[in-house]
């Protein structure tokens, strides 16, 4: 890893006396509206590839639409997901989706967050891996990600403690700067089964630049309001499809309007970033700014 490319907390000065920053929508399920096809070990990793143009262009639409932070194509470049397709390298897959992102940002004021997700599929409760697999995964993708300019990890989907402990021990050694973003079940457990305010107090004590939750329901999301303490930077960006999470094909099923409600409820959290998964476009994106530009901040 290059540690001169390493970089101090790239929005605190922003989640202080401002308002909260805007995360981009889905990168995948939108794809998917334009007409192009997903896999299900690569998701979407081969789009970089086959059509580059298009996700440049997708970049390109929520920065127009609004987004602070774009967050590179590399849901499923990681080591682990690659090998399972037979490839053994990964750099290249890693190189290719953060290339296009930076395309996208030139001349722009935002924020690249690298894409870490889940060494396995995001709702898998039992394990494959062994541990020493599940940690080079972690270790190699995140190295790949920050060696090659992104601003910081976005580790997100994550419902496992044991790679949750890696990612932090991991950043925290490396002056990694990263958000550590939690999907959970309706117990508010994550899938590895430990409850969620056990999780919170040990990602607090590792202070990453803010907790997320990520791809679960409206529902689940203030169900969570009611039974935790939030951290105090944290932020969300809520699963706007319709049907199950593990359907195939995401369709949207929370309209702008509809998903810019849910963000008015939760202003009085003072929230420090705002986004929208599986199933949002740049129009929910777009929404939110307005919102946004419209309150006055400190």
């Amino acid at each position: 890893m290059n540690s001169s490319l390493i970089k101090s907390n790239p929005f605190e000065a922003a989640m202080i006396g401002s308002k909260p920053l805007l995360l981009d929508g889905a990168m995948g399920s939108y794809l998917q509206q334009k007409g192009l096809s997903t896999n299900d070990t690569l998701w979407t990793t081969n789009i970089n590839h086959t059509n580059p143009d298009v996700i440049v262009l997708t970049h390109l639409e929520y920065i127009d639409a609004g987004a602070n932070i774009i967050t590179t194509n590399t849901f499923r470049t990681n080591p682990s997901s690659l090998s399972i397709a037979g490839i053994k390298k990964s750099s290249g897959y890693v190189k290719k989706a953060v290339e296009l992102a930076r395309q996208a940002a030139i001349g722009k004021k935002v924020l690249i967050a690298g894409s870490n997700a889940p060494a396995e599929d995001c709702y898998q409760v039992e394990r494959i891996l062994s541990h020493y697999k599940l940690e080079m995964n972690h270790k190699n993708h995140i190295d790949l990600l920050i060696d090659t300019g992104v601003d910081f990890i976005l580790n997100e989907t994550q419902s496992h403690f044991d790679e949750i402990k890696i990612i932090c021990n991991h950043c925290d050694q490396n002056d990694i700067p990263y958000v550590v973003s939690l999907y959970f079940n309706n117990k508010c457990e994550l899938l590895s089964g430990e409850s969620l305010k056990i999780v919170l107090d040990f990602l607090i004590e590792h202070n990453p630049m803010a907790i997320g939750f990520n791809c679960i329901s409206i529902e689940l999301f203030f169900k969570t309001f009611g039974s935790i303490h939030l951290p105090a930077r944290w932020g969300f960006y809520l699963n706007c499809g319709s049907g199950r999470p593990t359907d195939k094909i995401i369709r949207c099923g929370v309209q702008p309007d509809e998903y810019l409600e849910i963000v008015k409820n939760t202003m009085a959290y003072n929230p420090s970033f705002i986004g929208s998964c599986c199933g949002s476009n740049p129009s929910h994106t777009q929404k939110i700014r307005e919102y946004l530009d419209g309150q006055n901040y400190s």
